[in-house]
């Protein structure tokens, strides 16, 4: 997750000011609960739209009206200024903007929701102009399989974007099917009905190091629960391990990520390359020792008037004493769409999709994509006859003209079905 994801962003699932750095938030904590994973569904971006440049500068115009020095006359014209500004400060120099959002949500694996989203954009610092804006939001997303969650989250921009920071508390239960691990696609399905919960802390410090390189270090604490209802449990399905039944999974890790995109919300040219490395080590309380890999590479390129090819590529490794809710997760992080998150993990994965964007009318657009990928034990056990393809289309309205904020409907068909999904911002 990210809450802070790219989470894109994307925790917050997104918005901008109202929805893009909220779903990075939920991302960034992590890629096991979808109880994150609703706080990420729209992945999308409620709090992170930058404010109108020259509603920001008109205050500062207006302060710097001179008045007439004529000394008969000073009173009243420092008077009048003093209307002037007070007048201007209250029409254009507000610190932030409050953002309230009510999303509907829709997830193969949770079921159909409400996210709820309450944010407040602001600049840190006013004299700031080159930092994005920062934000502070409450999330908390619920679905009608008894998936909740609740977040709270901040990401601060400062000294003229030199030092980016995300923090993110969560709370929340997860309910899905489960099956198993290592489950290849032309083995038969045995699905058991598994819920986790528990509680999550993320902490992240990254520093500009030039040419839109980020870097630094991050944090994470989980303290979990997992069970599966044994009423529903069929034989030969997934049992959780014993150690796993309340576990504590802490991590000191880093993040490394250069941004090249025009746009956090559409980008129709640039490149986004993600890095980040997590270890889970019993010498800083973590109960099981393991690592985790991930990475990603976004391109985006203007084939024509309002026509974006868009692809990303992405690979996941987890090493050691692994929890299965750590593993790499397909279907997640709509990597290959048409896939239900609990129906394939192991330690490896990659994935490689495409899509085209047509911004079509008014608010109207329509896109076309399609994947392929896997899981497998290591690096050197993917078999062509057990990828996993996928492709599908999907329509998207336009929230916002000028931020071009979408609403997310995606059908999306695999070999195993076909899944619809539904949320705010693009799927990356």
């Amino acid at each position: 997750m990210d809450f802070g994801s790219n989470i894109n962003g994307g925790l917050f699932c997104a918005t901008n000011v109202s929805a893009s750095k909220l779903a990075v938030v939920c991302r960034a904590l992590t890629a096991y609960s979808l109880a994150l994973t609703l706080l990420i569904a729209g992945r999308s971006n409620v709090l992170s739209q930058s404010p109108n440049p020259a509603a920001a500068k008109e205050s500062d115009i207006i302060s710097q009206k001179t008045v007439s020095t004529d000394q008969t006359e000073e009173q009243t014209a420092k008077s009048s200024k003093q209307q002037k500004d007070d007048k201007g400060k209250g029409k254009s120099g507000k610190r932030g903007s409050l953002v309230i959002a009510p999303i509907p949500i829709s997830s193969p694996a949770f079921g159909s929701g409400l996210l709820l989203i309450a944010g407040y954009v602001f600049k840190f610092d006013k004299e700031d102009a080159i930092s994005p804006p920062s934000w502070v939001g409450l999330g908390g997303a619920f679905t009608n399989n008894g998936t909740g969650a609740l977040a709270l989250g901040t990401r601060l921009y400062l000294k003229e974007n030199k030092y980016q920071t995300t923090l993110a508390l969560m709370k929340g239960r997860a309910n899905l099917d489960f099956y198993g691990v290592g489950r290849l696609p032309n083995r038969p399905a045995i699905a058991v009905p598994l819920s986790i919960n528990g509680e999550i802390f993320f902490g992240e410090l990254m520093r500009n190091v030039g040419g839109n390189i980020f870097v630094g270090p991050r944090y994470q604490y989980r303290q979990l629960a997992a069970n599966i209802e044994r009423e529903r449990t069929r034989p030969g399905g997934f049992e959780v391990p014993e150690i796993d039944l309340k576990s504590k999974s802490v991590a000191i890790g880093f993040h490394i990520q250069r941004d090249r995109r025009n746009s956090t919300f559409y980008p129709t040219k640039g490149t986004l390359f993600d890095f980040t490395a997590d270890f889970f080590d019993q010498a800083w309380g973590s109960r099981r020792q393991y690592q985790t890999y991930k990475i990603a590479y976004n391109g985006y390129h203007e084939v024509a008037s309002r026509q974006v090819l868009a692809y990303r590529a992405m690979g996941c490794s987890a090493n050691g004493s692994v929890p299965f809710y750590d593993l790499c997760l397909y279907g997640f992080n709509s990597d290959v769409r048409g896939y239900t998150t609990g129906q394939f993990q192991n330690r490896r994965m990659f994935a490689a999709q495409g899509e085209y964007r047509l911004d079509w009318r008014k608010r109207l657009g329509f896109t076309a994509f399609g994947g392929l990928g896997g899981v497998a034990q290591n690096w050197g056990d993917f078999r062509t006859d057990g990828l996993l393809p996928g492709a599908g289309v999907g329509l998207r309205f336009k929230l916002d003209k000028k931020t071009h904020i979408n609403y997310r409907i995606d059908l999306a068909f695999g070999r195993e079905g076909r899944t619809l999904s539904i949320g705010i911002g693009e799927a990356f």
